[in-house]
């Protein structure tokens, strides 16, 4: 575990975005909790550029990085060779003491380096070797995404370490296990090492890549044209090279007589942590955030509080950060955020919405029309699939998320954008189709 006491672990702040003020008999309180950590290892480092850590200081790390070698890796031939490529860029990419390993993943999951159930400790030479060991790929095979993630638990648990990071790739869809079985794999992998998840070209299924980031912690995201890979696995490398403390969780704690409605992270992409709460103590439950380097992220916290009368103020949730441990006391990472509830007759103060919890509910919102959008799409119901994604458009307009904007307007043609005019396009390209679908959770942040 992350000892946070020395010199170069990140400290942690909380702030807190919200309009405490209810009327008489109000029970709903929304907040935006802002957590951020600075002051790491990578501070200043830019993204490309190794982290420079004084001696001792780089947090220890394992990484597991498993390549799709599937029969449909061989259409075209380019696939798997990029896909070596970029798995050596990666490879480049690990910090010297790093221990790693690569997976070539069919309806088994093979050790492609080091083998004998064992992680290398990156160096020259170690890279060196794993590079010529990835010459030796060749695809044929299946797909069971299950046995390769179960393989790179049972590596990733063999090292003691602080950060333990997946790197997984599959241009399939998982035909060679049942859903259930991803299912239960992704459940006993949660909370044991965080995973990125791409799909290389478009004969994959975007809910089975994006659900193995959101169960894992990690990012999914499409990279159509396989000459993209080694840009993309090594920016993915650098970011988890850049994290520095594990297994952070959101502790929230309420008062007697206060439920909580929902907690999702809402930046930089939406990501619903209500059903992965832990019991932490006398009303207290922990949240999972898994890994941080010097980043900032956002949570939408939603409480119901006891109805009261005018007059009335009470602590709605304290939230704090914690590293939770197994058998004896969280380690407290001190910071700590307030939500409160204030009862008012003041119309005009129990009226406003808070700008943060606006911007955010809007940007969740976004993301769940785009994907109810493209599945009435697929289904042929057409003005089902205009009307949402035309409430997409409006969304992305009004909330400034031009990524999510472009990427629309090349799904449907925008009549007007603030009123959610559109056509659907009467010929979309499927890479396009996924790649709205695969990002539609991105946010952008609220200008504070």
């Amino acid at each position: 575990m992350a000892n946070f006491a020395k010199s170069g672990a990140p400290r942690f702040s909380v702030d807190v975005y919200q309009n405490e003020y209810l009327p008489e008999g109000g029970r709903e309180v929304n907040a935006i909790v802002t957590v951020t950590a600075t002051g790491g290892g990578t501070l200043g480092t830019a993204v490309g550029a190794p982290h420079r850590y004084a001696p001792g200081q780089a947090p220890s790390a394992a990484v597991a990085i498993m390549v799709d070698c599937s029969g449909s890796m061989d259409y075209p031939p380019a696939k798997l060779r990029n896909a070596r490529e970029a798995t050596a860029a990666a490879i480049d990419t690990l910090r010297d003491g790093t221990r790693f390993a690569v997976i070539g993943g069919t309806h088994v999951a093979t050790e492609v380096y080091p083998g004998g159930g064992r992680l290398a400790v990156a160096d020259a030479a170690t890279r060196d070797q794993a590079k010529q060991a990835l010459r030796r790929l060749s695809a044929g095979g299946g797909t069971a995404i299950g046995t390769w993630l179960r393989l790179a638990d049972r590596l990733l648990s063999s090292a003691d370490v602080a950060i333990r990071h997946g790197i997984l790739l599959t241009d399939g869809r998982n035909e060679h296990e049942a859903p259930e079985d991803l299912k239960r794999t992704l459940e006993e992998c949660a909370g044991r090492f965080t995973c990125d998840a791409r799909g290389v070209g478009t004969d994959w299924e975007v809910k089975e890549v994006t659900g193995i980031a959101s169960a894992l912690l990690g990012t999914a995201d499409i990279v159509a044209d396989p000459a993209a890979l080694a840009a993309d696995f090594t920016h993915m490398m650098e970011t988890a090279m850049g994290k520095e403390v594990a297994d952070v969780a959101l502790r929230v704690w309420t008062p007697v007589g206060t439920a909580i409605k929902f907690v999702k992270q809402v930046a930089p992409t939406v990501v619903e942590l209500t059903d992965r709460r832990t019991e932490a103590g006398p009303r207290a439950g922990d949240y999972p955030t898994g890994s941080w380097g010097d980043e900032s992220r956002d949570y939408h916290l939603c409480v119901e509080v006891p109805a009261a009368h005018v007059g009335r103020e009470m602590l709605a949730a304290r939230v704090s950060l914690v590293v939770p441990q197994p058998d004896e006391p969280a380690q407290n990472l001190g910071a700590q955020g307030l939500v409160r509830a204030v009862w008012t007759d003041d119309v005009v103060a129990s009226t406003a919405i808070s700008p943060q919890v606006a911007h955010y509910t809007g940007q969740a919102e976004l993301a769940q029309v785009i994907q109810q959008g493209i599945e009435l799409r697929k289904a042929g119901d057409l003005d089902g699939a205009t009307a949402k994604l035309g409430r997409a458009v409006q969304l992305a307009g009004a909330s400034g998320n031009a990524d999510t904007a472009k990427l629309l307007a090349k799904v449907v043609d925008v009549v007007d954008a603030a009123a959610g005019t559109v056509r659907l396009k009467a010929k979309v390209a499927e890479a396009d189709e996924m790649t709205l679908e695969t990002r539609s959770t991105k946010t952008v942040r609220v200008k504070k």
